[in-house]
């Protein structure tokens, strides 16, 4: 081995695993001193159950703690835990979020934010317990001599509080999930440590204002379509998660923690009850008892969870965009919200039971949280379901309903038929088909909202009690099971497209302009020619069938699959119109009597004659040094093989894009973080010295006979603050690279609605205005026509794209078609705003 190979060796040798965590601990002092103090507290006092007796009255806090001048209380409460499991979870959060929070905002912030936040939560909160209990408050009697030991308000006090000095993505995610976790667990737990920490999750928010004054707290900025998503599968998993947080509390002090009631340990003996009740005259125990001996068993608690199951898989399928997710969802969470509303009084059918609890009013609130909690999450769902484009074949759904609603139809028909065998002798009373009609649709209830209900009657008989405790199980569970398909399998894109596979099959033939790899993107419909392989995707809005580009999959000439296709949309009432094709396709439209456009120009080089030598490549050359300069290499890579880390961090330069905004997160022939994400698409990316991102494009590929000829860039974003030109050292980069591999082209793309060609037709002209208009207004924010002036540095060709059209007095709906196509999610408010005349810079300032 020579010298060289021994010391290359040694450099790239990994350090030892004491000198690692040796440089974490100097990097993270006060994250490595809290575990300490944890660690060694729980050994000294008992990790397996916290301290005990008096000294768990003299370390913890609450308000007869207070009262009695335990003043040191909060700051000591957040150093002990109640039981090993805690202390485990403890340990863990404080050394990824109180160390993430002290590499984001330093170490003597964050010993502030976790010494200060919870003590802030605590006088808060005992305060309001005070005031509860001097007006005779119920819940601050009930919890008054309870004492608090919590390191969790700490952790996530301090977390929130360093969320101020984190970028817009987790800033947004840091708020709102910490937020929805400390409201969950004090509306279905509800002890005074849930307060406590509610409110110190609210200090944290303030302190982070103060330590970082002018951007610590900013006003809710726009979210990507990826990022909604997150946000409400997050929203959605957490409130399903909430009754599991009731039922496994030691005890359910919350708003909404009913559901509790079925893991007491005061449930009555059927049999014995029964007996009793059926030798004794009924009485209102008797009542209350039979009523809980419906609750007993494996069935009935299965019953309580299931549709908490399905929200679940509900949530993960947000998370892939899938709009049947949404709808699942939003019915499950409906149904929950309506019959909360039914069986606890807010309906008029129940109405006695609410004006019986009147003069309660936190019973009162109980029962109307109960339904506006989901009814909440269900109404969000409805209105941002434009978030979540992968919609459902037909033939989905269709399986889905006929399959729930076949199961729940036939179970019924089972309980009625079993009871009617058994009408005799199966139950504590005889009974009738009414009887059985009647009670059959609270088989499928959560028995959580029946604890209020009198029972008619109990089954006796093994046969009758296997039917009536379990047909309701059965049920959620296939509702559980059939949902896996079509939220978490593969399905296809868009409702009536074929096989995606085959999409890619032609695609990969070739035939296609540079952007044919668009028919992949959700949102798109195909049409594949009857008479040949050719096939167009496109997408209906309106009565308009826009196209996304050309035809492909077939070789030129498309004469006859462009009069096919209009003829297909003739048939089903749409106006065809080609959008953004090639001008070689002119003599087509000009035959066919159509009208045509120019609504881009296409940038395109030829890396084979790529060189940047030259007075005009002078800034290109400047941007390459200036990354060379400073440390950042150029990686060529796929989404499928990225680090979490670098990952993670395409997202955030993502969502910070999209927050400057002012409009909503473009789409249709604008990829975003989805389209990325595809196996077929390259990535390539700025990394500096530290593996930091400071730039990202990507690269749609370009087929014939299933080799790459050339690749289309699509996605491109920089790191806010990056080095002048790292995009221009990106794209020469790659520009080099598809050189080597014998690329024919690269498309630097078009952008839209900017070009200097002119109308090509005269009745084009209203179009052309209507347009240029568009792009004026959206310049200010989008930039289309400087990065059309950004990309002509790199010396392109210029190839005109057109739009062809059929009928010149559809160009209105064609218009409209177009600006919905591009901003599916503007608003009639944000529509006004640039729809308005732009006034000039000068008069702006």
């Amino acid at each position: 081995m020579s010298a060289e190979q021994v010391d290359a060796g040694t450099a790239t040798a990994p350090a030892p695993w004491w000198s690692r965590v040796s440089s974490i601990v100097r990097a993270h002092p006060f994250t490595a001193a809290l575990i300490a103090v944890l660690l060694v507290l729980a050994l000294a006092t008992g990790p397996l159950h916290g301290p005990h007796r008096p000294l768990r009255l003299w370390l913890g806090t609450g308000l007869a703690q207070l009262a009695d001048g335990h003043w040191w209380s909060p700051f000591t409460a957040v150093l002990f835990t109640d039981n090993l499991a805690e202390l485990i979870v403890a340990l863990i959060g404080a050394a990824v979020l109180v160390g993430w929070a002290e590499r984001l905002m330093g170490s003597w912030r964050t010993a502030v934010a976790f010494v200060v936040t919870p003590v802030l939560g605590v006088a808060a909160g005992a305060l309001l317990q005070a005031l509860g209990s001097g007006a005779e408050q119920m819940w601050s009697r009930g919890v008054r001599e309870l004492v608090v030991l919590d390191v969790f308000s700490g952790i996530a006090g301090t977390i929130m509080a360093a969320s101020a000095f984190a970028g817009v993505l987790w800033r947004r995610r840091i708020r709102v999930i910490t937020l929805l976790v400390a409201a969950v667990y004090l509306l279905y737990s509800g002890l005074p440590a849930d307060l406590y920490r509610m409110l110190a999750v609210l200090a944290g928010l303030g302190l982070g204002v103060l330590l970082r004054p002018g951007k610590g707290l900013q006003g809710w900025r726009r979210s990507s379509h990826h990022e909604v998503r997150v946000l409400l599968a997050s929203a959605v998993g957490i409130t399903a998660l909430g009754p599991v947080i009731g039922l496994l509390s030691p005890s359910r002090y919350g708003l909404l923690s009913p559901v509790g009631l079925l893991f007491t340990d005061a449930m009555p003996d059927r049999d014995s009850v029964i007996e009793r009740c059926q030798a004794f005259a009924v009485t209102r125990e008797c009542v209350r008892a039979l009523t809980l001996t419906r609750m007993d068993g494996p069935g009935p608690v299965l019953l309580s969870l299931l549709p908490l199951l399905v929200l679940l898989v509900a949530a993960a399928g947000l998370l892939r965009g899938r709009r049947f997710a949404v709808w699942l969802a939003a019915i499950v969470n409906g149904l929950l919200g309506l019959l909360a509303a039914l069986y606890y009084g807010i309906l008029p059918l129940a109405g006695q039971r609410l004006a019986a609890s009147g003069r309660y009013w936190e019973v009162s609130l109980s029962f109307a949280l109960a339904v506006a909690v989901p009814l909440s999450i269900a109404v969000a769902l409805v209105v941002l379901r434009r978030h979540f484009p992968v919609l459902p074949s037909g033939r989905a759904v269709r399986r889905y309903l006929l399959t729930v609603g076949g199961t729940g139809v036939g179970l019924a028909l089972l309980y009625v038929l079993v009871g009617w065998l058994q009408r005799d002798t199966g139950f504590t009373r005889p009974v009738d088909l009414s009887d059985l009609l009647g009670d059959v649709f609270e088989r499928f209830v959560p028995v959580a909202f029946l604890r209020h209900e009198p029972v008619q009657y109990l089954p006796t008989t093994p046969l009758a009690a296997a039917v009536y405790h379990n047909i309701g199980t059965v049920f959620w569970l296939v509702a559980v099971l059939a949902a896996i398909p079509p939220v978490l399998g593969r399905s296809p894109w868009q409702r009536g497209a074929a096989d995606t596979a085959r999409v890619r099959r032609l695609l990969r033939r070739g035939g296609g302009d540079a952007l044919a790899f668009m028919a992949t993107w959700p949102g798109n419909s195909h049409w594949f020619d009857p008479a040949g392989e050719g096939a167009v995707a496109y997408r209906v809005v309106g009565r308009v069938a826009i196209t996304t580009g050309g035809p492909f999959g077939a070789p030129p000439p498309h004469d006859r699959v462009i009069e096919r296709f209009a003829r297909f949309c003739d048939d089903n009432g749409w106006t065809p119109v080609f959008y953004s094709v090639e001008d070689d396709l002119l003599p087509v439209f000009e035959r066919l009597g159509w009208s045509t456009m120019t609504v881009a120009e296409e940038t395109v080089i030829r890396p084979q004659q790529w060189a940047t030598t030259g007075k005009k490549w002078q800034d290109v050359r400047s941007s390459i040094n200036r990354a060379q300069r400073a440390g950042i290499r150029a990686e060529w890579t796929a989404y499928a093989s990225l680090p979490l880390a670098v990952a993670v961090q395409i997202t955030d330069i993502s969502e910070q894009w999209a927050a400057d905004k002012e409009l909503p997160e473009m789409g249709f022939t604008l990829g975003g973080l989805d389209e990325l994400r595809d196996p077929d698409v390259r990535l390539m990316l700025a990394i500096d010295g530290d593996g930091r991102v400071e730039a990202v494009t990507s690269w749609l590929p370009t087929w014939r006979d299933g080799v790459v000829v050339g690749w289309t860039l699509d996605f491109m974003r920089r790191r806010p603050g990056s080095i002048n030109g790292v995009m221009e050292f990106l794209i020469a980069e790659a520009a080099t690279r598809m050189k080597a591999e014998g690329a024919e082209f690269l498309s630097l793309s078009a952008a839209p609605l900017a070009h200097t060609a002119g109308a090509p037709a005269d009745d084009a002209g209203t179009m052309d205005r209507l347009l240029g208009h568009l792009s004026s207004s959206l310049e200010p924010v989008y930039g289309f026509r400087s990065l059309f002036a950004f990309k002509q540095k790199f010396q392109p060709e210029l190839h005109p794209l057109l739009m062809a059209y059929p009928d010149p007095l559809a160009l209105p709906e064609i218009g409209a078609a177009l600006a919905r196509a591009y901003l599916p999610g503007l608003s009639v408010r944000q529509a006004a705003r640039f729809v308005r005349p732009q006034q000039p810079a000068a008069s702006r300032a």
